[in-house]
């Protein structure tokens, strides 16, 4: 009985040290997954892990769009100063261009259009860039001929914080 109690003393402490090198392993790859996870592509994306960044953003977006995609020809003021205000680069530079001809054909028209965003999805977020997808209902009403129309779009749509505000930069239609 004397030898017993050396082979199960022995037994306990293979036993201890087996079941720690066991937690050590445990700990080593768990310390491991979560680096990989958080420097993984969607860890960096603020749209996946900053809710309120990402309502902010949509916000500023939307009410951009809205802003400068809705016209009345009779005070056409409010749109290029919201022009002024929210675009940017190439989507500055390709809104002129739309807005030359919707000025020169709107009043003949008596045309207003009105933009409503439907629902803007942030699809990659950073502190100073955004890519959106964007759907939208665009109404046009003439009033020479009392002719109206609702039309539905879908955009991509980049956007960089500049100063503090969001300014949209790129309009893709879809």
């Amino acid at each position: 009985m004397s030898t017993v109690k050396p082979l199960l003393a022995s037994a306990r402490q293979h036993l201890v040290l087996i079941l720690s090198a066991i937690m050590l392993a445990v700990g080593v790859v768990g310390l491991w997954t979560a680096y990989d996870i958080r420097s993984a592509d969607a860890a960096q994306n603020l749209a996946v892990v900053d809710e309120e960044a990402t309502a902010a953003v949509q916000s500023e977006v939307s009410q951009a769009l809205v802003s400068v995609l809705s016209y009345d020809y009779a005070d056409p003021t409010p749109t290029e100063q919201a022009a002024d205000a929210v675009l940017a680069g190439d989507a500055r530079t390709e809104y002129d261009k739309l807005f030359a001809s919707l000025q020169e054909r709107a009043p003949g028209q008596q045309l207003t259009l009105t933009a409503q965003v439907q629902v803007a999805a942030v699809k990659t977020l950073t502190d100073d860039s955004a890519e959106l997808l964007v759907f939208l209902d665009q109404s046009s009403q003439r009033a020479t001929d009392k002719e109206a129309s609702v039309s539905a779009a879908q955009l991509a749509v980049d956007a960089e914080k500049v100063d503090g505000a969001w300014k949209v930069t790129g309009l893709t239609p879809l």
